[in-house]
């Protein structure tokens, strides 16, 4: 039996709120007779519940996979200064592991947001020889030079950008959520290949879904229904869809922003006095599904910006596809899996008009050509995007 440690301070579960990603790839990996220990953080902005921890370090086994919770500090939202001590604590306690406690690791997977963990995942490599991947899921810091305007000569920043470089020179091997990833190794000078690992869905949460909490029939009513489900935050770019909710007033179209984030105070605000725009506080991972079946169309859309011509794999995007549903696309990017696919129609990011006109050439398809789409939709994910084929190709990628 291998060991394998996944570094990721936003790990969550099932039970906990999202990230969801290393769960559902450790579920797979016990099938490959893996020990998994996924190495993360006691609190998040993302965890809907949080795990129950008093000493520095707790190991609790859920669902077979071992977490060791870290205790940090605990914040009040993403913009908080306090989420910073967070990344700090959480990088210096990596460095106090009770080493006795857990078994040596033949593999290490840093999956990082802020990069700082690359200083104590180079000396878990050493120390125990073992293999170190680095997975990106989001580019650090470019993220937050783009979306929070920071300066690259912040020199927090500075220190981020060393990690993130230390990160791409010194792993055995890099992976990525991101489709184009390779050229932003390229932009950066990086002689390096990566392999491209996606997110995806977890097929058991669309078989056996749970049921919702509430009544979303009586809340659609006889209106064609268009959803978006996940974080409310500035790179979501929600006003713009609010926007377009605006002058579809007169249709019956209702628009269903489920979820929450930093932003939904703000995003509330632009809608207040428009009956056609609802929302509704998150729902459970495998409640999504139920949530999608009453539904017409899903929305996604992210700020226009550079940083996203690299890519993106946001697990909302899978959810839509799995459940069949035709999708409005507001994003700015290479390599668009809603083309790829062919499931639903790519309009301007940051354009509420170009996105009303993609929510009505959805919302005014035939049935023999939404299930058409449905078709195309759910075989491109069973072929390319279930945790269960990402497990199997990680474990070739360890294993060569």
């Amino acid at each position: 039996m291998k060991t394998l440690w996944i570094i990721n301070e936003y790990a969550g579960s099932p039970y906990h709120g999202m990230e969801f990603r290393h769960y559902y790839l450790a579920k797979e990996l016990l099938k490959y007779n893996y020990n998994v220990y996924i190495i993360t953080a006691s609190f998040s902005h993302l965890y809907k519940t949080l795990p129950k921890v008093k000493n520095r370090f707790t190991i609790e086994n859920i669902d077979g996979i071992k977490y060791v919770w870290i205790k940090v500090p605990k914040y009040s939202s993403s913009r908080s200064k306090k989420r910073v001590l967070k990344w700090f604590v959480y990088t210096f306690s990596l460095f106090l592991l009770q080493f006795k406690k857990l078994p040596k690791p033949h593999y290490i997977l840093l999956s990082p947001m802020q990069t700082m963990p690359i200083l104590p995942s180079l000396y878990f490599k050493r120390k125990f020889k073992a293999k170190l991947i680095f997975e990106v899921k989001d580019i650090w810091p470019l993220s937050i030079i783009e979306l929070g305007n920071y300066s690259e000569k912040n020199l927090f920043i500075r220190i981020l950008k060393f990690c993130e470089k230390l990160s791409l020179k010194k792993s055995d091997l890099i992976i990525s959520v991101l489709p184009n990833y390779g050229e932003y190794l390229r932009d950066e000078g990086i002689n390096r290949e990566y392999v491209y690992l996606p997110n995806g869905i977890n097929v058991e949460d669309f078989n056996q879904p749970e049921p919702l909490d509430f009544d979303i029939k009586s809340l659609i009513g006889e209106n064609t229904c268009i959803a978006y489900t996940g974080t409310i935050g500035l790179a979501n770019a929600l006003e713009h869809f609010v926007q377009a909710a605006k002058i579809l007033s007169d249709k019956k179209i209702l628009f269903l922003i489920v979820g929450n984030g930093d932003f939904k105070q703000e995003i509330e605000k632009l809608a207040k006095g428009y009956s056609n725009i609802k929302f509704l506080p998150p729902v459970k991972k495998k409640q999504i599904p139920t949530l999608l079946s009453f539904v017409d169309a899903c929305y996604i859309g992210l700020r226009k910006c550079n940083l996203f011509k690299y890519g993106i794999s946001p697990n909302k995007l899978f959810d839509y596809m799995m459940a069949g549903k035709p999708i409005v696309f507001a994003i700015n990017t290479k390599n668009s899996i809603v083309e790829q696919a062919n499931c639903g129609v790519v309009v301007e990011p940051e354009n509420y008009i170009d996105i009303a006109n993609g929510i009505m050439k959805v919302c005014n398809l035939s049935e023999s050509e939404k299930e058409e789409l449905k078709n195309r939709s759910v075989n491109f994910i069973l072929n390319y995007h279930t945790y269960e084929k990402i497990a199997n190709n990680f474990v070739k990628i360890l294993e060569e």
